[in-house]
């Protein structure tokens, strides 16, 4: 059986581990920066013609799409992938 003084420690040590990983959370995906190249976070994001617009295509997570202008939410720029073309995303689904 282990010495009181240990199992303390072990608690303290156990509790300050779950404080951390708590602490962290979950992953959050973040608003385009303009000028910068930014990576999908999203599982898919729709590339549109106009905020709100028809669908043109789809970004996937890990692809990435660099931000010239935003507007009300919306993010233009250039969508690379599968893609390759101008449009405009939703913003806020970044890494």
């Amino acid at each position: 059986m282990p010495a009181p003084r240990t199992v303390r420690a072990v608690a303290v040590v156990g509790a300050m581990t779950a404080g951390l990983l708590m602490a962290a959370g979950p992953a959050q995906a973040a608003n385009g920066t303009i000028g910068q190249r930014e990576t999908v976070c999203a599982q898919d994001l729709y590339v549109r013609t106009d905020p709100g617009g028809a669908w043109t295509g789809t970004l996937y997570k890990g692809q990435t799409f660099t931000v010239e202008s935003k507007q009300s939410g919306w993010a233009y720029g250039f969508a690379y992938g599968d893609i390759n073309r101008h449009g405009w995303v939703q913003d806020g689904w970044f890494c």
